[in-house]
């Protein structure tokens, strides 16, 4: 089993990392594997709504990000999304590419997943609510812990100290590779994820 974290934050070993690595070591002693996507500073264009992705799936005309995270997400057996707190919200590149991921995706259902963010001090109940609408619009599970997933510091060595923060993260890996294995047996016994009804769209205005 493998799981996908992605690294939101443009610091590729800053707080949000840090936050990460201590869910891949947890995965790790649940014997789930980690695989690591790291966004990076390369400025990244925000869906413009052309509608080429529903032509061709998974295919985005802003740029080949989209395509490859869709690609690693579909191969995962779940996905953490990670990202710094920015103005109450998440980074802004991030927010651009899963514009993107979850326009251009044809299904991510039945794919355990989950949110974290590192902030400074404030504004991480709403970016990590955020993160979720992601997933609840995607029939995604979402995997809890005992508290809101989030760390505190200003550096990764302020997050290291964040004993509840660092506890939060070890408890969401820990339900993270539970979750997966209760569907791994869930196949095994013949449970399938429901078929889904046709889509129904509905507009406001009449």
């Amino acid at each position: 089993m493998k799981v996908l974290l992605i690294n939101g934050s443009p610091h590729a070993e800053g707080c949000t990392y840090t936050a990460l690595c201590e869910i891949a070591r947890q995965l790790a002693k649940c014997e789930v594997e980690s695989e690591f996507w790291q966004i990076g500073t390369k400025p990244l264009a925000g869906c413009i709504a052309c509608g080429a992705c529903h032509r061709t799936r998974n295919q985005c005309t802003q740029g080949d990000e989209a395509a490859e995270v869709i690609a690693k997400i579909k191969s995962a057996d779940g996905v953490i999304i990670g990202s710094p707190v920015h103005y109450a919200g998440i980074a802004g590149n991030l927010s651009s590419l899963l514009d993107r991921v979850f326009f251009a995706k044809d299904s991510f259902a039945g794919k355990p997943a989950a949110a974290i963010v590192s902030c400074r001090r404030g504004g991480n109940a709403s970016a990590h609510d955020r993160l979720n609408k992601y997933f609840t619009i995607s029939q995604m599970p979402v995997v809890s812990s005992q508290y809101w997933n989030g760390v505190h510091g200003n550096t990764p060595d302020e997050v290291r100290r964040d004993l509840e923060g660092m506890q939060i993260m070890r408890t969401l890996a820990n339900n993270m590779a539970w979750l997966l294995k209760c569907i791994e047996a869930g196949r095994a016994a013949g449970i399938s994820f429901p078929e889904p009804e046709p889509r129904v769209g509905t507009n406001f205005i009449r």
